[in-house]
């Protein structure tokens, strides 16, 4: 792989004036974290990868958002609202209660809304699992789950919302025509054909509306909104008023009467519209009207806070839907009668329903019988005209996007062209015109019963595959998958994505299989077509964890043969064996014939199959390197340097051979709560360190204001480590065994900015097993930073990180001078490597003295983690990089051993920095 060089320094870079002032925001910095490194010296590489990455800020057209950026409720709540308000609540819900009853419509409503919000838990999850660019629901899924079934979820979102977007405008089509019908007026037949003519010429003002930009829709939304709540509040208020005149009494509104109630409680399911229908059929019908939960999810592009936006928006309108629908369901079955004839003479006679089952009026027979109960029938019209239009809305608005982002990622080929952005917000108009021709082609139907079904289906499998897509990410339980939504369970939607198949099943085996047919083949072009895409999927997350699997049940396969053997063969077998025996999963190779170091390169050279390699390294800790030859010890080190030579990271465990005594002095600070948004790397180089090396340079100042957080307590405040404490280098006890458990805190000290390994190491110990361990991080700022605005800044990247803690502590008091008995026992450890001689390996007074105040950082960090973390069963820390030429072997063993020696089981990691904290 082709690499170039840039200088980097040991120390950090010095923070500028403008760094310094207070309160400025630590946002505030660089645009990417090796930019951060133009005038520093020394050497670190860059790979062909990030330079590009570095040359092209700007993101890729599906990602990209514009300048408008709407909170919550502007961008969820109304448009969820707005989608789940549509066709079914003014012209559908009293037809629906005559066919099913008072009890299963309640029962229909809550299970459609177990279905939804189920799916919205789980939609919820993926939503919070990173950053949402644009590309709503392809984007969630196919970031999530992979292209393929990313990409088929979207087409069929995209197909679901193309005609639901015609559903609704026949609905208000139908509206019209009766208005018009009441007033004796027409514009060809008052029947489909009228339709047809005023839908689109609707569907084309509303892609207009769509195409001039979120500018335009948020106030038609908001606008058509207050029409619909008006319209619900007069209909509700007609009900308990009930019946004005006989007429009304005449045409089945009777007012709100418990015997009418016992009367619809029970189902009268009958044949209408060319169907005999049951409790799916009129399921089918309904689900629809719920199908709007996927409304904030398909603009995530255009949110503010997706990951917060989402959740809290689309949780709150399904709550406030399912509950406006069983209001209004339950008062028509209370306050209307199923049949009716519309003469008041059969009223008085007693027999109103005798006409039935061909009764102009009443609840099976007329669809608006809304504007008869209501105590405006002009308002009706218009909420039920605003609820259906501004469901099309919403539903056109968010196809031609979802087209572009799947043009641009270049899944499908012939969706490319309409992919190309207008204006300056990107405006998708060769989408809305693919969009406006496939509702238009389903609006000729111009039968409102006739597509809802078939919106039922696709709307279900896209629901059904959602579920499974968080099921599947959260049983892989890939690195990647930390959501911080946490109202999730992996059962949950499991059972709601077999919830959904079942349900398509029973609606309609044929649609079913049809449907499930058309998601194959687009899942197969996808995968005949193998894009290049590289996601993080759980899907590729999996297929990782098969390929390891496979290969090592490959290399526990015995020969029926007797070896006959080498010293070579009977190691390769007691290895293997070795892991089979613990059951750990890993392969053992032996490499003879040449030196350790050697060894090492060939290893790390030849180890792996393509992406199916090692990216780290890890190496016990070397316990008896005081008593090793020398030469031994330089090749330990070596082999470290060895490591970061070959872009690994490494890792060094060491499990001490003492106790280290309970009652040390645990220092907490509150954490502070902020939010902080900006590039990973920048964000991280703003806060800490930019290098494996502490900083050192120090300006001795009296405080002030500006740096009074970095200061150390007065000395009569400081916590002084006990004398039992300062003499813990002595001989080891038992052997004290690595025990993780929920009860003891697991501390990650988080000295610089490697890319994020150390702390992604800690979390994914931490939360591993049945119940997650209390994860501690403690975190050093750099000098230009007051601790308070460190902390916060800090805090708020780990939550972007969806890193969870329990707490959160900067690191003060590092650059104190060490107590005096840390120094005696640092020059106990090094008496026997002195030298005046030049060497790399022996420590000369040379080398002493310009790395003085580095060894006293790591002098002083010793005592601090002994007075933070001695309670903790297992430290993750930041590994210091051996540089060559520039540490000695023996100073650089020294400074591991100060920093390890009688405290808990440590892990000292250094990443490779490449980041590894994903957003």
């Amino acid at each position: 792989m082709a690499t170039e060089t840039i200088d980097v320094e040991d120390q950090l870079l010095p923070c500028s004036e403008n760094d310094s002032k207070p309160g400025r925001k630590v946002t505030e910095a660089i645009s990417y974290r090796h930019l951060n490194t133009s005038e520093l010296t020394g050497t670190t590489p860059v790979r062909e990868e990030e330079k590009v990455k570095i040359k092209s800020k700007d993101p890729t057209p599906e990602l990209r958002t514009y300048n408008i950026k709407l909170g919550w409720v502007q961008g969820v709540l109304i448009p969820c609202l707005l989608n789940i308000w549509g066709v079914m609540l003014f012209l559908r819900i009293a037809w629906i209660v005559a066919q099913a009853g008072i009890a299963l419509t309640i029962a229909i409503i809550c299970l459609s809304g177990v279905v939804c919000v189920i799916t919205t838990l789980s939609l919820s999850a993926i939503c919070t699992n990173g950053e949402l660019h644009g590309g709503g629901v392809y984007y969630i899924v196919s970031r999530s789950l992979g292209a393929e079934l990313g990409a088929s979820v979207g087409i069929m979102f995209a197909f679901a919302n193309a005609v639901a977007a015609s559903m609704n405008t026949i609905g208000f089509c139908e509206s019209l025509n009766d208005l018009l019908k009441s007033h004796n007026m027409k514009i060809m037949d008052n029947d489909v054909n009228d339709i047809r003519i005023i839908g689109a010429i609707a569907l084309f003002v509303m892609c207009l509306i769509c195409a001039f930009g979120m500018d335009w829709e948020t106030k038609t939304q908001n606008f058509l909104i207050t029409i619909i709540v008006s319209a619900i509040l007069n209909y509700i208020l007609g009900v308990f008023i009930g019946p004005l005149n006989t007429q009304q009494d005449a045409k089945g509104f009777v007012g709100l009467k418990l015997a009418q109630a016992k009367k619809n409680l029970m189902p009268d399911f009958r044949y209408s519209e060319n169907q005999e229908h049951n409790l799916f059929s009129i399921f089918a019908m309904y689900f629809p009207a719920v199908t709007g939960v996927q409304a904030g999810a398909n603009i995530c592009g255009d949110l503010k806070d997706p990951a917060t936006a989402i959740p809290k928006g689309t949780l709150i309108a399904l709550a406030i839907s399912i509950s406006s629908y069983l209001i209004m369901a339950t008062l028509c079955g209370f306050a209307a009668l199923r049949d009716a004839s519309g003469h008041v003479e059969d009223l008085l006679a007693g027999n109103i329903d005798a006409c039935k089952p061909n009764c102009p009026y009443g609840l099976h027979n007329n669809y608006g019988i809304m504007q008869l109960m209501a105590l405006s029938s002009e308002l009706i019209y218009a909420g039920c005209w605003a609820a259906t239009l501004s469901t099309a809305l919403t539903n056109l608005l968010s196809v031609p996007r979802l087209i572009q982002a799947l043009g641009v990622d270049k899944i499908y080929p012939g969706l490319i062209f309409f992919s190309k952005r207008y204006g300056k917000h990107g405006e998708p108009y060769r989408g809305y015109v693919l969009t406006f021709l496939v509702s238009l082609l389903f609006l000729l139907i111009a039968d409102l019963n006739t597509i809802a079904p078939l919106i039922t289906n696709f709307y279900l499998a896209s629901y059904a595959l959602i579920n499974f897509c968080t099921f599947h990410a959260a049983i892989v339980m890939s690195i990647n998958w930390r959501p911080s939504f946490q109202y999730y369970n992996r059962w949950i939607s499991l059972f709601g994505f077999l919830m959904c198949i079942v349900i398509m099943m029973i609606i309609s085996w044929m649609m079913a299989l049809l449907t499930v047919s058309i998601f194959l083949t687009l899942y197969l072009i996808v995968l005949y077509r193998k894009p290049d895409v590289s996601w993080g999927s759980s899907t590729e997350a999996q297929r990782y964890k098969e390929i390891i699997s496979a290969l090592v049940q490959m290399s526990y396969v015995t020969e029926n043969c007797h070896l006959s053997y080498t010293e070579r063969a009977m190691q390769q077998q007691v290895g293997e064996e070795w892991l089979h025996t613990r059951k750990e999963r890993g392969f053992y190779v032996v490499v003879d014939g040449c030196s350790l170091e050697d060894g090492l390169r060939n290893l790390i050279q030849c180890s792996g199959l393509g992406r199916v390699s090692p990216n780290i390294m890890l190496i016990g800790y070397k316990n008896n390197w005081q008593k090793a030859p020398f030469n031994k010890v330089k090749t330990y080190v070596k082999l470290i340097q060895i490591a970061f030579d070959q872009q690994l990271a490494v890792a060094i465990l060491r499990v001490p051979l003492t106790v280290p005594p309970r009652n040390a002095t645990q220092v907490k600070h509150q954490n502070s709560q902020t939010s902080l948004q900006d590039e990973i790397h920048t964000q991280v180089l703003t806060i800490m360190n930019a290098d494996s090396d502490i900083e050192i340079v120090i300006k001795v100042e009296e405080p002030d204001e500006d740096n009074a957080g970095e200061s150390s307590p007065p000395p009569e405040e400081q916590q002084h480590i006990t004398e039992q404490q300062r003499q813990r280098h002595g001989k080891s006890g038992v052997f004290r065994p690595l025990e993780l458990n929920e009860e003891n805190n697991l501390d990650s000290w988080w000295l610089y900015d490697d890319g994020g390994l150390n702390v992604l190491l800690s979390y994914i110990i931490a939360i591993r097993g049945f119940h997650a361990m209390p994860l501690r991080i403690f975190a050093l700022a750099r000098t230009c930073h007051r601790i308070e605005e460190a902390e916060a800044g800090m805090e708020a990247l780990l939550h972007k990180f969806r890193v969870e803690f329990s707490c959160l502590k900067m690191i003060k008091g590092l650059y104190d001078p060490p107590q005096s008995e840390t120094k005696e026992m640092f020059n106990m450890m090094i008496e026997r490597f002195r030298t005046d001689v030049e060497s790399d390996v022996l420590i000369t007074n040379e080398e002493l003295e310009r790395l003085n105040q580095k060894t006293d950082r790591y002098l002083r960090l010793r005592e601090l983690v002994i007075e933070n973390s001695s309670n903790a069963s297992l430290i993750v820390m930041s590994l210091p990089r051996p540089r060559p030429n520039t540490v000695s072997a023996a100073l650089y063993m020294t400074w591991l051993e100060v920093l390890s020696n009688d405290l808990p089981p440590l892990l000292f990691v250094r990443g490779n920095d490449t980041s590894v904290l994903g957003v």
